[in-house]
C-alpha cells in the first residue's frame, strides 16, 4: 500500500518513539554501505536511513545509486549523528526505480544555472530548484487565498483571442490554415474567413479586457492564467509564456487600486515568509555565497530575507511620474551621467531609473502615478490635465516594476476618442464598449507578472529559473 508513506518533512518534525514508518524517495547519497541520504521533495533536508550491516541483500545495496527511488520501512529513532533529530533504522528496503549513476546528468556536485536550464526536466531534484518551486506553489496558493477571502470571483478569461489588449502587436498567431498555401483574398492577403475561428486569432497577452466585463457584473474579479508575448527579447527578465494575475474592481478609483495592490503584495510575501521560511533562508544563503564573487558595487545592499522583511514592514512611497522625473534629474547619478538611458518628461522610465528611486532615493518600494498618456494604453482614464492618465506602477528593490495598473476610462466618449487616436479598432471592440454604454461605473485594476513576483521572493536573477519550462526566443524544450 503506497498511501501509507509518510513525507520526510513531517517525519523530521516527529518525536521518535520507535514507531514503524514507511518512507519513499530518491537517493541523494549512500556512504559506508550503511547510510542512505533520502529525499522526497517535501523539503531540502534529507532523511538518514541506516542499513545495519548484514541485514540487506548486497545486490540491493549495489543499486542504491544517486537518484534511484526506494521504499523503506523501518523504525523511527533518535539520531546519533549531527544535523538531524531522527533517522530510520531500515527493516525492509525495496528499489522502486534504478538509476545509472554514471549516466545520470546531475551529479552530486555544484552545477551552473545555465547547465541546469538545459536539464530543466531534472533540475527540480536539486536543492535550489526544490526551494524555488515550493515557494512558487505557496505564492500561487496565497494569491488565490487573498482574493477568495476578499470575495473576488476567479474568472477564467480566454487564452485564444481576437483582440490585442496592449496594442503592442507582439502576438502569437493561432491558425489551422496550411502555412505553405493559405487561402487568399483577391488582394493577396490571407483569407481568415477560411480559418478555424473564421477570423484572425492569437494567444492572449492579457485577460484584462474580458476581466473588465466580469467586474461590471460581479463587482470584483481576478484572473490568474498564462499569457503570451512574441517579443524577440532574450534577456534575464523576459519570457514568451508567463502567468499573470489581473484583478478588476468596479466602483474603485486609482487610490483604491493602489491600496489593494499594496495590501496584496504585503500579504503574499508575508505568507511565503511564514510558510516557506526554510526554503527562503536556503536561497538567501545561496545568494550571499554567489555575491561574494561580485565586485562590491554589484552586490545587493540587503540580503534576501532582509529585503523581503523590508517590503512587508514598510508602507510604499507614493509619488507622481512628474515628481519621479524631477528626482532623477536632480540625482547625482544623472549629473554624473551614470544613467544609460535618457531622463526627461515624457519618456518611459527604464529599470535603472526605477531601481534608483527605490534603492537609492527612497530606500523602500515606490508607487508612481499619473504617467504621460502617450506612453500608456488606450483604456487608462484621462486625467483633467489632458496630458496624463490615472496609471500606477509599483517599483520594488532589485527588480524595478512589479505591478502595473490604472483606473480604467469609464466615459464612453473619452474612450472612443482615445481609441481612434491610438488606431485601436473601435468596431472590433464594440463588446468592450458595451460596458460603458450600459451602466458604466468607475473601475480600476492592475496586472502582476507572476514570475516577476517569484523572482523577487526567491532572489533568483534570471526569470527562466522560476518557471518550470521556460519559453524564450529559439527555445521551446521539454
Amino acid at each position: 500500500m503506497f498511501n501509507k508513506r509518510v513525507k520526510i518533512k513531517d517525519l523530521l518534525a516527529t518525536e521518535p518513539s520507535g514507531q514503524e514508518v514507511t518512507v519513499m524517495g530518491w537517493v541523494k547519497g549512500f556512504r559506508q554501505n550503511q547510510f542512505i541520504a533520502l529525499n522526497d521533495g517535501s523539503t531540502n533536508n534529507n532523511l538518514q536511513v541506516v542499513v545495519e550491516l548484514g541485514t540487506q541483500d548486497e545486490a540491493i545495496l549495489k543499486r542504491l545509486t544517486t537518484s534511484a527511488s526506494v521504499k523503506v520501512t523501518g523504525e523511527l529513532v533518535a539520531s546519533l549523528g549531527k544535523g538531524q533529530k531522527v533517522e530510520v533504522k531500515a527493516k525492509t528496503l525495496e528499489i522502486l526505480g534504478d538509476s545509472d549513476a554514471e549516466a545520470y546528468p546531475i551529479q552530486p556536485k555544484k552545477h551552473s544555472l545555465e547547465f541546469l536550464r538545459e536539464k530543466a526536466h531534472l533540475r527540480f531534484r536539486t536543492n535550489t530548484f526544490g526551494s524555488v518551486f515550493r515557494i512558487r506553489h505557496t505564492l500561487a496558493y496565497a494569491i488565490h487565498k487573498f482574493f477568495n477571502d476578499k470575495g473576488f470571483v476567479y474568472l477564467h478569461t480566454p487564452i485564444i483571442t481576437a483582440s490585442d489588449a496592449e496594442g503592442a502587436g507582439e502576438m502569437f498567431r493561432v491558425t489551422t490554415l496550411p502555412l505553405d498555401n493559405p487561402p487568399r483574398n483577391e488582394d493577396g492577403s490571407v483569407d481568415y474567413r477560411e480559418d478555424f475561428f473564421g477570423k484572425s486569432t492569437n494567444l492572449t497577452v492579457s485577460g484584462q479586457l474580458e476581466g473588465e466585463l466580469g467586474a461590471t457584473a460581479f463587482g470584483e474579479i481576478y484572473t490568474f492564467g498564462p499569457t503570451f508575448r512574441a517579443e524577440n527579447s532574450n534577456t534575464a527578465r523576459h519570457l514568451a509564456e508567463f502567468w499573470m494575475i489581473e484583478p478588476e474592481m468596479a466602483f474603485c478609483d486609482l487610490e483604491d487600486n493602489m491600496n489593494l495592490a499594496e495590501e496584496f503584495i504585503h500579504y503574499v510575501i508575508k505568507y511565503a515568509l511564514e510558510h516557506n521560511r526554510e526554503d527562503i533562508e536556503f536561497l538567501a544563503q545561496r545568494l550571499a555565497e554567489e555575491e561574494k564573487s561580485l565586485p562590491q558595487d554589484k552586490r545587493s545592499e540587503m540580503g534576501l530575507m532582509e529585503k523581503l522583511e523590508f517590503v512587508v514592514n514598510n508602507k510604499f512611497e507614493r509619488i507622481t511620474y512628474t515628481e519621479a522625473i524631477d528626482i532623477l534629474l536632480q540625482s547625482p547619478a544623472y549629473k554624473k551621467k551614470k544613467f544609460q538611458y535618457e531622463v526627461k518628461w515624457g519618456v518611459d522610465m527604464q529599470s535603472e531609473h526605477e531601481r534608483y528611486l527605490v534603492e537609492k532615493h527612497f530606500k523602500k518600494p515606490v508607487i508612481v502615478t499619473n504617467y504621460p498618456k502617450d506612453i500608456k494604453s488606450f483604456y487608462m482614464r484621462l486625467n483633467d490635465d489632458g496630458k496624463t492618465v490615472a496609471a500606477m506602477d509599483i517599483l520594488a528593490p532589485g527588480i524595478g516594476e512589479i505591478v502595473g495598473g490604472s483606473q480604467r476610462e469609464e466615459r464612453l466618449d473619452k474612450l472612443v476618442e482615445r481609441m481612434e487616436q491610438m488606431h485601436v479598432p473601435v468596431e472590433e471592440l464594440s463588446w468592450y464598449l458595451d460596458t460603458r454604454r450600459y451602466g458604466t461605473v468607475p473601475h480600476a485594476g492592475f496586472g502582476l507578472g507572476f514570475e516577476r513576483l517569484v523572482l523577487f521572493v526567491t532572489g533568483m536573477t534570471n526569470i527562466r529559473d522560476v518557471i518550470a519550462f521556460p519559453r524564450t526566443p529559439k527555445n521551446a524544450e521539454f
